[in-house]
């Protein structure tokens, strides 16, 4: 009897798999529809991976898009209910610009958001969840997080412009503390904030190696309101067997102008980029008009084609031989006999050249 699971590549396996934790943990399924209208991704564009958008027009001549996106369609549709939040999974396909070819591709992603009146424990159990996530694929992972709120402090402090701002979060995420260091000189900016921004950068680690290095840094109200949500979100994960997989790494940055509070990214060891990608985005639905806060991840499956999976010896156990003027009904009850017994069966009147079978067997 041949196993199903043997039969799926990684990211088909990965969808069933990834369904049934969410659902353990309260999260309901959600579908979209394939397109959405133009504008709204324009309107957003900063928030998109890519801004390279297929649109095409409906029959009644509105510009529609093909979804690049799917959090800001959740979003969108998210209601404001006081006290309570919306647990949602889902697995879609998005249709951007791949950064490995350049061109449009179909990819496939799953992901969970979680809406609402967002607090500690919610943040705390998505982290759990994206933990629980990569391991489903690799026991070797690592879940980097960060949090913009310490970054944002940071920035405040350094008192310059959205162009200095947007130029040194490029420089941070790159980990590059030469440029940093220059971007810092260009603007003026005082040693000791320039030096601070640097040693940020380069904190990376556990949390009880991490922690006493940020509250030396934190000096605003605001740096250290940041770094003590971020302490005790860490303390709540505590539970989770695979806290050890976390570690906090402040180049993991994102746009501050949608996202505030925790950012994280999982990687696999044999993957060379994140397959995973998530953070808080409060700002994303202030701008949308509403009033509650959200956290989510999503699972870019596309690069777990990347991971080795085991594949089957042979496509099937018997390559049933048949001639075209045999009996069909009594072709159709050897085959059936075949199944039956728990093998799998090719019925062919020629061997194919790239069929890989277990036996023949000729039927007369």
């Amino acid at each position: 009897m041949n196993n199903f699971s043997t039969l799926l590549k990684p990211e088909e396996k990965a969808v069933f798999e990834l369904r049934e934790l969410y659902s353990n943990y309260g999260y309901l399924p959600y579908k979209m529809s394939k397109f959405e209208e133009y504008d709204f991704y324009v309107k957003n564009k900063d928030f998109l991976v890519s801004d390279r958008i297929i649109t095409f027009n409906d029959t009644n001549g509105k510009l529609l898009a093909l979804k690049p996106d799917v959090t800001l369609s959740i979003v969108k549709n998210a209601g404001d209910e006081k006290g309570c939040t919306q647990k949602l999974f889902y697995n879609e396909n998005v249709y951007r610009v791949s950064g490995s070819t350049h061109a449009y591709k179909e990819i496939m992603q799953a992901g969970i958001e979680c809406i609402g009146d967002v607090g500690i424990f919610d943040i705390a159990q998505v982290l759990t969840l994206a933990l629980k996530s990569l391991d489903k694929f690799s026991e070797s992972f690592v879940l980097d997080v960060s949090h913009m709120g310490v970054i944002a402090a940071v920035l405040e402090e350094a008192g310059c412009d959205e162009d200095f701002n947007r130029k040194i979060m490029h420089y941070i995420g790159e980990k590059n503390c030469h440029e940093i260091k220059a971007l810092c000189e260009e603007y003026c900016v005082d040693e000791p904030t320039a030096e601070k921004i640097s040693s940020l950068v380069e904190i990376y680690g556990k949390g009880e190696t991490v922690f006493p290095l940020l509250k030396k840094l934190s000096q605003s109200e605001k740096m250290k309101k940041a770094v003590s949500e971020l302490e005790e979100i860490c303390l709540a994960v505590e539970a989770s067997p695979l806290k050890e997989k976390i570690n906090l790494d402040f180049s993991i940055v994102n746009d501050l102008s949608y996202y505030n509070g925790i950012v994280f990214k999982g990687y696999i060891s044999s993957i060379p980029e994140s397959v995973l990608s998530g953070g808080q985005y409060d700002r994303l639905m202030k701008k949308l008009g509403k009033k509650s806060g959200a956290i989510g991840f999503a699972i870019y499956l596309d690069l777990l084609e990347q991971l080795s999976y085991e594949r089957r010896e042979f496509d099937v156990d018997v390559l049933l031989l048949y001639a075209e003027d045999c009996n069909k009904k009594l072709l159709f009850e050897k085959a059936e006999e075949l199944v039956k017994e728990g093998k799998s069966v090719s019925a062919q009147k020629a061997i194919p050249q790239k069929l890989r079978y277990k036996e023949i067997v000729e039927f007369n």
